[in-house]
């Protein structure tokens, strides 16, 4: 076997080269790019063992295991295709390894690389290789994550929109309960404060109501246009001014940001639709399109990624982390996840709620045994994924009848 640490950086590569007694074989930093990738291919086969030559050129790439702290880019990808085991090492992981070869807090790309063909040599076994998921569960992930960066965008505007709102303009915060919704960012655009909102007439908020699409819409028009002509503290017209152009710039911002969401979830839905493990998600109560898509994209499609229920469970942060020393054992929530996922399995939890009464019977059982809201969801979750991994195994459907019977929380 051949081991080689990759330290990778935005436009080079240090890479380190070891045989299976930790000889060092070469040391080089590499551009990035194609010209880099082909020079570490020579470097490679430069120094594979002369017994190599009869292989089949697949067979000797398996045997050439390399170690990198990230999973994707083109790199990374180059190297699957060559077909290398590649090991995506987690930073942290990384940097307790470094500090077992040296002490001192010294730092380096080319030390780091040692640590990383280290690693894949003397502990691979403790890794995963980077998991094999297909093109269209990679595509998905893209575009679930651009969407959902989207949500996030838009609701810093919004924050922002509220705070100069409550500079100013609070009567704009009890007239509108929700401040992305269209209605509010129209008559917000039409009139960003007191004086013109003020001046709004009931047919005009009712136009915008019925253009949203709202119910009961002369009685809402009414009760919006009270609240907006309410008396209230005002500030100075220059600063009345300054703050309206704020509004008008945020209230524009959310607008395109409504837009993008609305057609960049159509691609989410296009691209989840088309895939193989669809049915299986959206069997699962409480899985819409685009959380279906979110989490499977996470998860990915490779069927040998987890060994069991407790490695997805693992993976997407749910089950807890227990710390004993001595008599003293702490059960604590496990917060070094992934983010995007865990968001993504807490609203799947919420969400079961409603489609699901074994979910909400367990839900009531963890509620009812004094576990705080939050603290059940994350453990609705748990049991959740843990489902989910059954159905992928077995390629059956959920079954609300068997998925609860034999599951009660733990104490």
């Amino acid at each position: 076997m051949l081991f080689l640490g990759d330290d990778w950086a935005e436009d080079h590569h240090d890479v380190e080269l070891v045989d299976d007694y930790g000889t060092r074989l070469a040391r080089k930093r590499l551009p990035e790019g194609l010209e880099g990738v082909t020079r570490l291919h020579a470097l490679i086969a430069e120094h594979m063992p002369a017994e190599w030559a009869d292989l089949d050129p697949g067979e000797a790439a398996a045997k050439v295991r390399i170690g990198i702290e990230t999973d994707r880019g083109p790199w990374v990808q180059a190297l699957i295709a060559a077909g290398y085991q590649v090991y995506a090492i987690n930073p942290m992981s990384v940097a307790r390894y470094r500090e077992r070869h040296s002490t001192s807090g010294a730092k380096s790309d080319a030390g780091d690389a040692h640590v990383l063909a280290e690693i894949v040599r003397l502990d691979h076994a403790h890794h995963r290789p980077v998991a094999g998921d297909s093109a269209q569960a990679e595509a998905m992930k893209l575009v679930a994550r651009t969407h959902q960066t989207l949500i996030w965008d838009r609701s810093r505007q919004m924050l922002r929109l509220r705070s100069a709102l409550r500079e100013f303009f609070p009567a704009a915060l009890d007239a509108f309960d929700d401040l992305t919704a269209p209605d509010a960012l129209e008559l917000l655009g039409r009139a960003p404060d007191p004086a013109r909102a003020a001046r709004l007439s009931r047919s005009q908020i009712a136009a915008a109501l019925r253009r949203a699409n709202r119910r009961n819409v002369d009685v809402k028009a009414a009760d919006m246009q009270q609240r907006l002509r309410a008396a209230q503290l005002r500030q100075p017209a220059a600063v009345q001014s300054a703050y309206a152009a704020i509004v008008t710039t945020q209230v524009r911002l959310i607008a395109a940001l409504n837009a993008e969401v609305e057609q960049l979830g159509q691609v989410v839905a296009d691209h989840f639709g088309r895939h193989r493990d669809a049915e299986h998600y959206l069997s699962q109560p409480g899985l819409g399109v685009v959380l279906g898509a979110r989490i499977l994209g996470e998860f990915g499609d490779d069927p040998h990624r987890f060994t069991d229920a407790k490695a997805r469970k693992n993976y997407a942060g749910t089950s807890p982390i227990t710390r004993a020393s001595g008599t003293r054992t702490v059960v604590l929530a496990r917060y070094a996840r992934n983010r995007r996922l865990g968001d993504a399995v807490h609203q799947w939890a919420f969400c079961a709620l409603k489609g699901s009464p074994g979910a909400r019977a367990y839900y009531d059982a963890l509620r009812a045994r004094g576990t705080g809201h939050q603290a059940a969801l994350r453990q609705l979750g748990n049991r959740l994924v843990g489902i989910l991994h059954g159905c992928l195994k077995t390629n059956t459907a959920y079954n609300e009848a068997t998925a609860w019977a034999h599951l009660q929380p733990t104490s």
